[in-house]
């Protein structure tokens, strides 16, 4: 027998498929609900714990920077102080003052080089120390949070073991009942779904109003709703409506109070 085209379907057979679809839909959700906050919170130590590493790496690189830094400006000292050296015993040979003086002037000149140096070591060895300080927080840090994601891992992991074969069968009778369903109708419902809060894009008529945001539903609204002839939908939130009985549901009339019946009193004859 040949597959009924969707765009011939009734409307009663797309609002059947659809809530069908609704049903599984939001066993999986429930399933999802049963994760709970695991995955964001896998999610969030795994960004964390690669920020982390990348801080770390960028300290690694800051810590042989200020190395290199201090060992340049060693290099340097050594420097003039050869020069100092070398000067001070030209000092033995000047021939006159002018020639004492600039010697002098070298002389002063590498020695405050030299202590020019020491204090741009001094602070080297201070930043030195604060990111070495760094990376041993971080460091400290990482293993904690690699500590928290394995056991979140664990967790998920179980849950998503338990509940596996269960959501995969429910995504694929999904996906092929989502062929009999009209498209322009099944993008409007995974809209309304994506909206909602509850994820319910096709809701039952329950005590005269919506089930997706229990607002009141006119009678000729609902009586629209249960002679399935076109798509209703609510007023209110724009869920799309069903009728209890095609989606396969008893619903519970509210009790309505009989009014006392009025008795007729007799005249009395004189």
């Amino acid at each position: 027998m040949a597959k009924k085209d969707v765009t011939e379907m009734t409307v009663e057979e797309k609002l059947k498929n659809l809530y069908q679809l609704q049903t599984m839909l939001s066993e999986i959700d429930k399933i999802r609900t049963l994760r709970g906050e695991l995955p964001l919170e896998v999610q969030d130590l795994e960004d964390e714990i690669e920020g982390l590493t990348h801080r770390i790496e960028k300290y690694n690189e800051d810590v042989e920077a200020l190395k290199a830094d201090i060992a340049q400006r060693r290099g340097k000292i050594e420097e003039a102080q050869a020069s100092i050296e070398r000067y001070k015993a030209q000092l033995n040979d000047v021939k006159n003052n002018r020639e004492y003086d600039n010697l002098s002037k070298e002389i002063e000149f590498q020695s405050l080089e030299v202590e020019l140096q020491n204090k741009k070591i001094n602070e080297a060895n201070r930043n030195l120390d604060t990111k070495q300080a760094d990376i041993a927080t971080a460091a400290n840090t990482l293993l904690e949070r690699r500590t928290d994601l394995e056991v979140k891992k664990s967790e998920l992991d179980e849950i998503i073991s338990e509940t596996k074969a269960e959501e995969e069968k429910l995504r694929e009778k999904s996906k092929n009942l989502e062929l009999s369903i009209e498209p322009r109708l099944l993008t409007a419902f995974k809209r309304i779904r994506k909206n909602s809060r509850n994820g319910l894009g096709i809701v039952y008529v329950e005590r005269d109003a919506c089930g997706g945001c229990f607002n009141k539903i006119p009678p000729q609204r609902q009586l629209d709703v249960r002679m399935r002839k076109k798509i209703i939908v609510c007023e209110y939130c724009g869920r799309i409506m069903i009728d209890p009985e095609l989606a396969g549901v008893k619903v519970d009339k509210p009790a309505t109070e009989e009014k006392p019946k009025r008795r007729l009193k007799r005249a009395l004859k004189a």
